[in-house]
């Protein structure tokens, strides 16, 4: 890798010329929860070489895409046993350890701009939470991303919240799934690898996936051609986390550099899938195959309403979920974001 060996040479040109430093070498092996060509998975790799840029080649990172060491929903533990070193993922995979992950990671309704999103894990107590959760199973949270708000595929022309009635879709474990139960569709847990199959195979007629532009550029409209775009439903927080001996093991320049970085990249993956976004609408649009549905305000109303109560359900669970339950409506609350 060129970047890798680059990287070390400056490193070592870096230690050359600072006498009697020592240029430390880290190399970590993450796995991401997005396949290889997948254009988050990608933008995921840009994040790795900036690590190694900014840390003079001090910092090397593995980037595997999904599947490739453990199950999707198995990253958290082979990271606590070093099996990895750390993961790209949408933290509620993780949701039947503790229902607070599914709530933080995807409180249904709550967001309508990837900003309000890092704001609330910056000043709102959320990077403090996802630690607190984190923590206990041997992973340090670095910082939060997001693909933005996701557009939803679906093979039926669904209109509103009625037309959710039965509908066969796929979504992730935790809070995404009891939101989507709770307004009559009937979902299931499956990995984003498996998703265009289950559509195609006619397993599943709709899915929270993710975001309009990945969506077209892997066909999934070609089996699914009535996708609801803005959006109605969910924006993911995909965590940056590692495991918390090594994390704890870095010098403080280098972890500042890893924050640094995850807060970075979160910007760029976010602009670079709106701009993509708005370029596979216009394209799907004059394909005259895809019909792009656009839900009224009302029907919007009607499912942030579902999903709202449901928060409060997910709260009971466990005093992890009221923790996250009290700073999330807190924080919308102050910030004028919720009734």
């Amino acid at each position: 890798m060129k970047w890798l060996k680059a990287g070390l040479a400056a490193g070592a040109l870096t230690a050359v010329l600072s006498p009697g430093a020592t240029a430390q070498e880290f190399s970590f092996k993450f796995q991401s929860s997005d396949p290889a060509g997948n254009p988050n998975f990608e933008l995921q790799q840009g994040w790795t070489e900036a690590v190694a840029e900014k840390s003079g080649g001090r910092i090397a990172i593995e980037l595997l895409p999904v599947e490739s060491i453990v199950a999707h929903n198995e990253t958290q533990d082979a990271i606590a046993a070093g099996i990895l070193d750390g993961h790209i993922t949408d933290t509620s995979y993780f949701s039947g350890k503790d229902p607070a992950f599914g709530l933080i990671a995807n409180p249904v309704g709550a967001w309508s701009d990837p900003q309000e999103m890092f704001d609330f894990m910056t000043t709102g107590g959320g990077k403090e939470l996802m630690n607190e959760l984190v923590e206990p199973y041997g992973l340090h949270f670095i910082g939060a991303t997001t693909p933005g708000l996701e557009a939803f595929l679906s093979k039926v022309p669904l209109e509103g919240v009625d037309d959710l009635q039965g509908l066969k879709m796929r979504a992730p474990e935790g809070l995404v799934q009891q939101v989507f139960a709770a307004a009559g569709a009937a979902p299931v847990n499956l990995p984003g690898s498996e998703v265009f199959t289950s559509l195609d195979k006619g397993v599943i007629d709709a899915a929270d996936y993710t975001v309009f532009s990945t969506n077209h550029q892997q066909g999934m409209h070609d089996v699914a051609p009535h996708p609801v775009y803005p959006g109605f439903h969910s924006m993911p927080l995909v965590e940056i986390s590692m495991n918390k001996g090594k994390w704890d093991a870095l010098p403080d320049d280098l972890k500042a550099v890893m924050e640094e970085t995850v807060a970075e990249f979160a910007q760029t993956q976010v602009a670079a899938l709106a701009e993509r976004d708005m370029k596979a609408v216009e394209e799907a649009q004059a394909s005259g195959t895809i019909t792009v549905h656009d839900w009224p305000a009302e029907e919007r109303a009607k499912f942030r309403e579902i999903a709202t109560g449901e928060w409060a359900k997910v709260a009971e669970r466990s005093d992890n979920a009221q923790k996250v339950y009290d700073a999330l409506t807190t924080y919308l609350k102050e910030n004028g974001l919720m009734n």
